[in-house]
């Protein structure tokens, strides 16, 4: 009466499964310098941890008697998991059996990986390799027709952006359905040598008389620069580490708040180099990051998408233990200019922080749009009026540090308006409709041309604005609220992030996540 020979054959075919596509095709993955995706999955995880749905989903072979001769596992494998004892939904295709192609998928369990996590109010990590249950023709003839194309649970994919955190990890070369799902994320990433992305691969590219390879097409120097993929790194396993890191500084769902995390750093230590890093020739850069990196808790920095969209750096830290947004002008790029790139890459960030209820902490230094037939033809007006009006609709608590620019449209974008902010100046400060330097020829052309000794006058009229130009001069009209000491900035933002805790509110925004 027992039922042991049932649990048995479970036995057998969960084991058939986990052979995934068998000796041989697991071998070809290693020599490819790749983790299958279970092993992908163990070392993503907290050991032990995993809990997979969809394990007997495949295709048997069965002979006369109906008994089972053999099994394909389903190319996807997911279910759920813990990540510093935190619950997450997993999803990775596997790319030995038919390399991530639509005809070994069974749809339904990447729909149910990305409902799991949106109904449970828990983080989604999809492992992408292949096409991820895109296309292949070989389907046609297996099928013995031709369909029309849909995506199922795309409705899933794009609700959850703005339900719970999402990280897409391309580890293979992505294709099709399988591109869309890497970059349809809060934050991607892609394995430098081993990880590809196109819309089709190069031998459908080559049919255009376009012949390249996979890394010409679409290796992590285009897309990681292009701002299709948030981050490059060096093998699977700082993949697996920055994604933990990056889910540490979020909650689970937008229904929760982000956990305090250790308090490892004197809210107030003060740094005296940050007096002397701002040179007093603004025609010469200094580092931004060193400024982040010295005001946030030691070590917490986690800086987002470094390589594209270079003028505004963006990532998460901590202050006295608490997550925020970060956000830097860098005047190593176009002086710290907004491009049409900085544009897109200031809203998708903004909107990161607005739909998962961070505090945005803004070190400021923008001299405006960038300016000339290139950053005309590349639409900036357009994609910058789109990242100011993220910034204007966020309603979460927001402190900026204005360290030296800001100056025109761009310039004025460095808060939301319509409500209460923090902001404290430097003394380095410099700000206007547009800069002394750009403006002067123009206003005072005829005053030029008349004098006897026109640079001479140029220097002197120069030295009375520099004068006007004073930061204090605005502090006096009450247009700046505070000018303070540049070592007192991380007690201030410690003192901000304390005071910004309690204002934190959950639930959904009033707009759904721009990707």
């Amino acid at each position: 009466m027992s039922w042991q020979p049932e649990i048995d054959e479970l036995r057998r075919r969960e084991a058939m499964g986990r052979r995934m596509g068998g000796p041989d095709k697991i071998k070809r993955q290693h020599d490819g310098g790749k983790l299958t995706v279970r092993e992908r999955i163990d070392k993503l995880l907290d050991p032990g941890s995993f809990h997979e749905i969809g394990a007997l989903g495949g295709k048997a072979q069965y002979d006369g008697n109906g008994e089972l001769l053999d099994f394909q596992p389903s190319n996807f494998v997911c279910g759920r998991g813990r990540i510093e004892g935190r619950p997450v939904a997993v999803g990775g295709d596997d790319f030995t059996v038919r390399g991530g192609a639509a005809d070994a998928a069974i749809h339904e369990k990447q729909v149910i990986a990305e409902r799991m996590a949106g109904e449970l109010g828990i983080p989604i990590v999809r492992l992408v390799d292949g096409t991820g249950g895109g296309g292949s023709v070989k389907s046609y003839e297996e099928t013995g027709r031709t369909y029309v194309p849909r995506n199922p649970g795309w409705e899933e994919v794009c609700d959850n952006l703005s339900k719970v955190p999402v990280v897409a990890l391309g580890l293979g070369s992505v294709a099709g359905l399988g591109a869309a799902r890497l970059v349809t994320s809060h934050y991607s990433l892609m394995v430098k040598g081993i990880s590809q992305m196109f819309a089709a691969g190069p031998p459908v590219v080559a049919r255009l008389g376009e012949p390249v390879t996979k890394e010409e097409l679409g290796g992590t120097d285009i897309h990681c620069r292009n701002g299709s993929v948030d981050d490059e790194v060096e093998s699977e396993d700082e993949a697996f580490a920055r994604t933990r890191k990056f889910l540490s500084y979020l909650p689970s769902s937008i229904d929760s708040l982000a956990a305090r995390g250790p308090i490892t750093d004197d809210p107030n230590r003060a740094d005296a180099k940050l007096i002397d890093l701002v040179p007093r020739d603004r025609r010469k850069v200094y580092q931004m990051r060193a400024i982040i990196r010295s005001c946030v808790d030691t070590g917490s920095f986690f800086e987002i998408g470094k390589l594209y969209g270079r003028s505004m750096i963006t990532g998460l830290a901590r202050l006295d233990g608490w997550p925020v947004a970060v956000l830097g002008g860098d005047p190593y790029f176009y002086a710290a200019g907004w491009t049409a790139d900085t544009a897109h890459k200031v809203t998708r960030f903004v909107d990161l922080a607005e739909t998962f209820h961070l505090p945005v902490v803004h070190f400021v230094d923008c001299p405006g749009f960038v300016i000339g037939v290139a950053a005309e033809t590349a639409a900036t007006i357009r994609h910058g009026a789109r990242a100011m009006t993220a910034i204007y609709q966020a309603k979460g608590p927001w402190c900026s540090i204005l360290i030296r620019k800001a100056f025109g449209v761009a310039g004025a974008a460095h808060q939301n308006w319509g409500h209460y902010n923090f902001r404290y100046a430097w003394p380095s400060g410099d700000w206007g409709s547009l800069p002394v330097e750009g403006g002067i020829e123009a206003a005072y052309r005829a005053e030029l041309e008349a004098a006897p000794d026109r640079e001479a006058h140029l220097a002197e009229i120069l030295g009375r604005l520099n004068k006007v130009r004073s930061p204090f001069r605005t502090a006096e009209a009450f247009g700046v609220e505070e000018i303070i000491d540049p070592r007192d900035t991380r007690k201030l933002l410690c003192e901000f992030a304390n005071l910004a805790a309690p204002m934190r509110k959950t639930g959904p925004r009033s707009f759904g996540y721009r990707p």
